[in-house]
C-alpha cells in the first residue's frame, strides 16, 4: 500500500499523541514532512515502501522541529502511526523508540538505517 499523509493528519497525530497539545512553531517542516515522504523523481518514488516513508518521516522531523516541544516523541509516534496506518503490525518498547531517536540524532543515521531499525520492530 502506498499511504499519502497530508498536514491535517500530521496535525492530528500531534494533538492525540504529544501530551498538552503543543503548539505548531513551524509550519514548513510539516508541509516538508508531507512532500518527502511522497516524494518522486521521474515518477519513481524515491522512498520504496512503508517502513523507508516511515523512517524519511521520522528523521526530517526529528532534525527540523516543528513543535514548541516534545518533537521526539511527536516524531515516532509520527513513523508509529504511519506503519500502522499502512497494514505493518508493529511491537515496539519505549526503550527502542528512545534508542532509535539517539540513533537518528548523535549518530546521525540514515534513512536506510532508520527503516531497517523499523523493519525491527514488525511483525
Amino acid at each position: 500500500m502506498n499511504l499519502r499523509i497530508d498536514l491535517a493528519w500530521l496535525l492530528m497525530v500531534a494533538e492525540h499523541k504529544t501530551p498538552g497539545d503543543p503548539q505548531v512553531t513551524d509550519w514548513g517542516a510539516l508541509v516538508a514532512a508531507v512532500a518527502r515522504h511522497h516524494a518522486e523523481i521521474f515518477g519513481v518514488p524515491v522512498y520504496e515502501g512503508p517502513h523507508d516513508r516511515a523512517a524519511a518521516l521520522l528523521q526530517l522531523l526529528l532534525h527540523l522541529p516543528a513543535l514548541e516541544r516534545s518533537n521526539a516523541l511527536f516524531a515516532s509516534s509520527v513513523a508509529y502511526a504511519y506503519l500502522v496506518a499502512s497494514g505493518v503490525k508493529v511491537v515496539t518498547s519505549p526503550e527502542q523508540v528512545r534508542d532509535l531517536a539517539r540513533l537518528i540524532k548523535e549518530d546521525g543515521a540514515s534513512v536506510q538505517d532508520i527503516a531497517r531499525e523499523l523493519r525491527q520492530w514488525s511483525l
